[in-house]
């Protein structure tokens, strides 16, 4: 039989020898009687000088062939013989259900506060914050209100320990973040603001001491109060939907002037038995507001409204007690 014929008869015994390994030992033992030393490969390749010279290029060239096939299903039986030993000895009962692993989600508010910056966004607001703990010029002082307002009495607002004799608080509204944007930034000015304020509230099921505050300010040439009713029908029909109306009733704050109320009414209240329900403040930046942070009040012109994000969700979810939101009970947050 020529060189040429035995290579493949070789070949088919290499194969069958490398299935029939039961275990990596019996395969490396197969493996080196066909490619080791001296393997039956091996001899093959040694035979090839006694060919005639042009004989020998198509031998090589048909026994290099073969020794990659049997390289190959070397390499593929170890892989499977791998896998094998890695199986259990016993079978194991997979009928029962899997434990699934909890997916956590966005906290209500979380989703509702995202979705009210959303809608800023989208009207050219950017987001800007502030301290929690503030000192009374920020808070009080610069937004006009009088040393004998009820907003500074210690039965309203939390007050901390003075600091190297510097009265400090925790922030009664996310207002404060005007005073140091505009101190910093010359108009025209576009913020929103979300954050967590306090006020010395008892819990019940419309107030907590502490709660989730959103406020926008828009301060440029020429802004007037049709800008800022504009402003608020198109983030509250974002948030509520197209069926929202509204309606602004004259009101008194400090730091506004004209100041005004705002009341909303939609099938959501009407399902809570109420026609309107209050849901905002806003009004025209105060001149002596303009003046403590250094606006010419004759030049410029700017509103703001805030409200409670937690007034919100209530709302859109149609929650009772605000209480809920901060109790960490994983059957009501699970719903959202």
């Amino acid at each position: 039989m020529s060189l040429i014929d035995q290579i493949a008869p070789v070949k088919d015994s290499a194969m069958a020898d490398l299935e029939e390994a039961r275990d990596l030992a019996a395969l490396d033992q197969a493996k080196g009687r066909y490619l080791g030393a001296e393997g039956r490969f091996t001899a093959l390749m040694k035979q090839l000088g006694a060919l005639p010279k042009e004989e020998r290029p198509l031998a090589g060239k048909a026994i290099n062939a073969a020794k990659v096939e049997i390289e190959a299903a070397v390499l593929a039986r170890r892989t499977q013989l791998e896998l094998e030993a890695l199986m259990p000895a016993e079978p194991i009962d997979f009928t029962l259900p899997g434990r699934r692993r909890f997916v956590g989600r966005l906290h209500p508010l979380t989703r509702v506060t995202e979705d009210i910056v959303r809608c800023f966004r989208r009207l050219g607001f950017a987001v800007a914050d502030g301290p929690e703990v503030e000192d009374e010029y920020h808070c009080f002082d610069a937004l006009n209100t009088p040393a004998d307002h009820p907003a500074r009495d210690s039965q309203d607002t939390f007050f901390l320990e003075p600091n190297l004799g510097e009265s400090m608080l925790l922030r009664t509204h996310t207002s404060s973040v005007q005073i140091r944007v505009m101190s910093k930034q010359p108009p025209p000015v576009r913020i929103v603001v979300p954050g967590r304020v306090y006020r010395r509230d008892n819990a019940d099921s419309t107030h907590n001491p502490t709660f989730q505050q959103i406020e926008g300010l828009y301060v440029d040439k020429g802004v007037t109060v049709g800008d800022l009713k504009g402003t608020v029908e198109t983030v509250f029909k974002e948030l509520l939907g197209d069926e929202v109306r509204l309606r602004f009733r004259p009101h008194y704050f400090s730091y506004t002037e004209p100041s005004f109320e705002i009341d909303f009414s939609s099938s959501l209240t009407k399902s809570m038995g109420k026609e309107w329900l209050e849901i905002a403040g806003c009004g025209m930046v105060h001149p002596s507001v303009f003046q403590a942070v250094g606006y010419d009040a004759e030049e410029w012109s700017g509103w703001a409204f805030g409200f409670g994000i937690e007034r919100i969700a209530m709302i859109r979810y149609g929650i009772p007690d605000i209480r809920l939101f901060y109790e960490n009970d994983i059957r009501f947050l699970a719903q959202f």
